[in-house]
């Protein structure tokens, strides 16, 4: 019976440390999954790792000796989320200049799972990067990780270990990554401002605002096929980078 009850409070805190990935991470949260699927998933993910590790789930307290497992758990499942919240914010920020560019800034996308507003170009990259990561082994490497994390960290225990120089690296390169993901449409706009910018010089009485919109909103609808067609290998590389950024959080 003791074992049964320790393979059950184990599963409960691992769970603890895989929930914060299905409920704040993309690109679990590009789709409107209901809440107790996300919870059911994290408990039957909780109880594999759990009865793959007896060792990490014996003797572990009971009662109210718990809760500070259960916040420690907590803080871990945090920061194995954040690479993954990090690759698709860089993709997100460079979605959102080229809609204030293209002058879609007023255009954006209500997103019913966080009860936010996200950029009308972001979330196509972010959805791409999403069928990237499914189409990829990104969820059994992710498996992996949590599996792992078992033996860097116990369970109630810290990473005590600080490597600040490496989290800037990887979130210095996610981000400059995602603006290069977008730079086929960055340097099509910009070449389109210097025409237009021209063209405001010899000809004064023409409405620059209103021609320049539409003008780049069609070479964004012309160039953007292109960018999914051209940036799969990029794509792949940023997320490769936040499973990395996560093996080493874990």
């Amino acid at each position: 019976m003791g074992g049964f009850t320790d393979l059950l409070v184990g599963a409960f805190l691992i769970s603890l440390r895989i929930a914060p990935t299905f409920a704040f991470a993309p690109p679990f949260t590009l789709l409107r999954v209901p809440a107790v699927v996300r919870l059911i998933s994290s408990l039957s993910l909780g109880a594999w790792i759990a009865a793959a590790h007896p060792e990490a789930i014996q003797s572990l307290p009971h009662g109210p000796l718990l809760l500070p497992l259960f916040a420690s758990e907590l803080v871990v499942g945090v920061a194995l989320s954040l690479g993954l919240q990090l690759a698709f914010a860089g993709l997100l920020t460079a979605g959102r200049a080229i809609d204030f560019q293209v002058g879609f800034g007023l255009a954006v996308l209500a997103d019913p799972t966080l009860r936010t507003q996200m950029p009308l170009v972001g979330t196509l990259f972010a959805y791409a990067a999403g069928a990237v990561f499914f189409a990829t082994h990104g969820p059994a490497d992710l498996v992996a990780i949590w599996d792992h994390s078992i033996e860097r960290i116990p369970l109630g225990g810290f990473l005590v270990r600080s490597d600040l120089p490496t989290l800037t690296h990887y979130v210095s390169a996610l981000f400059a990554m995602s603006l290069g993901v977008a730079g086929l449409v960055f340097a099509t706009l910009f070449l389109i401002d210097l025409a237009i910018a021209f063209m405001s010089r010899t000809l004064p009485q023409m409405n620059v605002l209103v021609l320049g919109f539409q003008v780049k909103t069609i070479a964004l609808l012309a160039t953007l096929p292109f960018v999914f067609a051209l940036s799969g290998a990029a794509l792949l590389r940023i997320v490769r980078t936040a499973l990395e950024l996560t093996a080493r959080l874990g």
